[in-house]
């Protein structure tokens, strides 16, 4: 459905190019500092404006409405909402009957039977990563002193991230990339063996993200070639340092204290200049689509803060689950 979590839970809702996008977020600790400046930094760095990104510009000032009082989360959920204040709904009129190829503009229609809001990806656009975002920032405040960080290391294909850049939007084509992203200062144990492991969990909320099309721990597909002598990790200290990190910080489902290490491949953009062969439903046919509207070349310039947010979201719900941390921040009274 819509919502992730089992303590730290959260609930996005709202269209692209609708009156608004959001998020709410039940079971944040109470008495966890937070102004609305606290969201700019991670918010810029989602924003569209470079070469490369969607002209589509959005102030995305958050307006919370509920669970904060004098500057402190209460303890009750927090509400999130971002107006949309860009919207060009015109752009999206054919879509009823001619679907993009590689969008959900099909699949929607033929689940929710022609009621889905199709208007630039309606509920599965890209524009609802605003509220994971802002989620990842609350989440960051749970889990410290663990710190997540992810940067992008290829563009297609190429360690060159900016050439590839610009020759795709000379070519007026779009290309994907692979994003690393690291959590440090992880503490053992957390995570279940089985269905609830820190793999399976958190694989399960980056594959919400949209594009994401593959995800790797470690040493990943490169472990099918390596020997056990090789990938096994060497235990070095009484804390459970190693030599390695093959595994990624993961053993058995479990973290083992070392910094959790994994990467994601992001598909290129679907919505591209190129001349593209699509059925038009009303005419039965197969017919040339020229796609309008706004979008990125690369949209895996602006996955990094996401996959960061997705991260410390699901890390702030296994921490609490563990009781790694506490449900009141800093009790006023004892």
């Amino acid at each position: 459905m819509n919502s992730f979590g089992r303590l730290f839970r959260i609930s996005i809702f709202g269209e692209s190019h609708g009156k608004s996008v959001g998020i709410v977020i039940d079971g944040c600790p109470a008495g966890i500092p937070l102004k609305t400046e606290d969201f700019e930094a991670d918010f810029s760095r989602r924003r569209s404006g470079g070469i490369g990104t969607t002209p589509r510009r959005e102030p995305d000032i958050p307006r919370i409405m509920s669970g904060l009082f004098d500057g402190y989360t209460t303890g009750a959920p927090i509400t999130i909402v971002f107006e949309n204040t860009s919207a060009r709904p015109g752009d999206y009129s054919r879509l009823v009957d001619f679907p993009r190829p590689g969008h959900a503009d099909f699949t929607a229609s033929r689940k929710f039977g022609g009621y889905q809001d199709y208007r630039g990806g309606g509920h599965f656009s890209g524009r609802l990563t605003l509220g994971l975002v802002a989620a990842g920032v609350i989440a960051r405040k749970i889990i410290l002193p663990a710190e997540v960080t992810a940067f992008l290391t290829e563009a297609g294909g190429s360690s060159d991230i900016e050439g590839a850049v610009n020759r795709a939007v000379e070519e007026q084509d779009s290309i994907g990339g692979i994003v690393e992203c690291r959590i440090s200062g992880v503490p053992v144990g957390l995570g279940e063996p089985f269905f609830d492991s820190v793999e399976s969990v958190m694989s399960h909320l980056v594959f919400s993200i949209p594009a994401i099309k593959g995800i790797e721990f470690g040493s990943g597909f490169r472990a099918a070639k390596m020997k056990g002598s090789e990938h096994n990790d060497n235990i070095v200290g009484k804390d459970g340092t190693t030599e390695t990190n093959h595994a990624g910080g993961i053993n058995g489902g479990i973290t083992n204290g070392n910094e959790i290490l994994f990467r994601v491949a992001v598909k290129p953009t679907s919505s591209t200049h190129q001349p593209q062969q699509t059925m038009n439903f009303r005419t039965g046919k197969v017919e040339t689509l020229k796609i309008e509207g706004r979008h990125d070349t690369c949209i895996a310039l602006r996955v990094p803060v996401v996959l960061e947010a997705a991260a410390a979201v699901v890390m702030a719900d296994l921490m609490l689950q563990s009781q790694a941390v506490a449900r009141v921040n800093k009790p006023k009274f004892v």
